[in-house]
């Protein structure tokens, strides 16, 4: 009776989560779970791995909890049970009643394995240096996590990222495939990945390659008859990274080679590591076999960052070269600049190099350099039309926005006009707050994210959007 109860009232909450996310995301961290039973309104859901656990507290536990309350009502709590192991007697019991604890502690360290060492095989390294016997991983120190914000554009990739590098050959996550648009960060992400794994596992073999130079060295062992030597190579490495898969599209017979190779380290628990400028299901040119291990793993999409992350990604760039710039200014760069982080870097990058000439970094000379480099900027949005509409599709008086009520859909209201206002307009922080309702930039920040939160949560809350933002886009 209680066996059928707690799988009845999972069914349930399943079925009010699917219907406020979006299919990726409810089959990625929802698909794998498992009721394991009920007692004292306490449900009990067996997850796949600590990660699973922390990802769900950190991004939908709201949802969660309004699907539990609803089934079961208000006193209604969880209990998670962390499997860390292959086999049953690998699991170990979690309790977690709607809080953030630190489950990592539950995984299982990782054993060493013995890793490739070209002193002592004749195969061809086409990466070894001359005089140099160690495998070169072709990574960039400057593309580590340290040097990698973590945004709601990209939580869901590097999260399972650095779970990889802490436990490599412990997640389901193989291979991992990071998609996106150009310059929005997936070859570092890939790369961080790796660097994390170097560090923590001295002795693995990490090897980073994009898909042009794999397959550059593919011709040449074909030319020279040492393909037998270029597929040894790459069967050696206990995490293969290849970037911009896409490249692969049209050449069969690399494709076949790197087909054997991937099959070879996945039979043999070896990470692999993709990145493409889309998803498996959207490339061209490539084999299906290939293309359905593509899609063993989890493929996670990075978007473009929101304000605060791309505000927190100037920051860092500025820490980094050990340059003063005033907040005004840095607010003004990533209020304007919405398309890459790349193209963020390189206007931060223009401004800097103006001291050269010993000019000095004023907002003037950012708006004038900013708006030489980027083309088909947004039209500009008044703030007033954005409350209007705001207010006009929430039914309310655009001077309820400055009064201090505490009413929901004031408040709602507000946050989305500021939302919008930061979104469409040239204003800073400070200026949006002080037009709607007198409040400050943090204010301000405060209510994009909560926006930026709900629109992942609630599908109605992210239709209204979708509707509001309409009239905007035919100013």
């Amino acid at each position: 009776m209680e066996t059928l109860l707690h799988e009845q009232i999972w069914d349930e909450c399943r079925e009010i989560i699917k219907d406020n996310l979006p299919e990726m995301s409810f089959s990625t961290w929802f698909d794998p779970i498992k009721p394991i039973g009920i007692a004292n309104k306490v449900l009990t859901l067996q997850v796949p791995s600590p990660f699973f656990y922390e990802y769900i507290e950190a991004n939908h536990i709201d949802l969660l909890s309004k699907a539990l309350r609803r089934t079961l009502g208000i006193d209604a709590k969880l209990e998670y049970q962390v499997v860390v192991g292959q086999s049953a007697q690998a699991e170990k019991q979690h309790t977690m009643h709607q809080s953030s604890k630190n489950a990592t502690n539950l995984v299982n360290k990782v054993h060493q394995q013995p890793s490739f060492d070209s002193t002592a095989s004749d195969i061809r390294n086409p990466f070894l240096t001359p005089g140099i016997k160690q495998i070169d991983s072709q990574l960039n120190p400057n593309y580590s996590f340290a040097n990698f914000i973590e945004g709601s554009c990209n939580r869901l990739a590097r999260t399972a990222g650095m779970e990889i590098a802490q436990n490599i050959g412990k997640t389901p996550w193989n291979p991992l495939f990071i998609y996106s648009k150009p310059g929005l960060g997936k070859s570092h992400l890939a790369q961080a990945i790796g660097i994390e794994i170097k560090e923590k596992y001295p002795k693995k073999t990490v090897l980073y390659v994009d898909a042009d130079t794999f397959q550059r060295q593919f011709a040449e062992a074909t030319i020279k008859n040492t393909r037998n030597d270029f597929t040894h190579f790459y069967q050696q490495m206990d995490v293969l990274i290849i970037d911009d898969v896409q490249y692969l599209a049209g050449k069969e017979k690399t494709q076949k080679e790197f087909f054997q190779i991937f099959n070879f380290l996945h039979q043999k628990g070896k990470q692999i590591i993709l990145t493409s400028d889309c998803p498996p299901v959207d490339l061209q040119g490539l084999d299906e076999r290939l293309l359905s291990r593509f899609k063993w793993g989890l493929s996670a999409e990075l978007t473009v960052p929101d304000f605060e992350t791309r505000l927190q990604i100037l920051k860092r760039k500025i820490y980094n070269d050990s340059i003063e710039i005033q907040d005004e200014i840095i607010e003004y760069i990533a209020s304007h600049i919405n398309t890459n982080i790349r193209e963020l870097e390189g206007v931060l990058i223009s401004i800097l190099a103006q001291t050269i000439n010993n000019k000095e970094i004023t907002i003037d000379l950012a708006k004038n350099i900013v708006k030489k480099l980027v083309k088909n900027s947004q039209q500009d949005i008044s703030i007033d039309f954005i409350k209007s509409s705001v207010c006009e599709y929430f039914n309310i008086a655009p001077d309820q926005l400055k009064s201090k009520t505490r009413k929901r859909e004031v408040v709602q209201s507000r946050q989305v006009a500021m939302y919008f206002a930061k979104t469409y307009t040239k204003n800073s922080l400070a200026s949006i707050g002080s037009q709607i309702g007198g409040k400050d930039h943090a204010t301000v920040l405060h209510a994009c994210k909560t926006v930026n939160n709900l629109m992942e949560t609630d599908k109605c809350f992210r239709r209204s959007i979708q509707e509001i933002e309409k009239r905007f886009k035919v100013q």
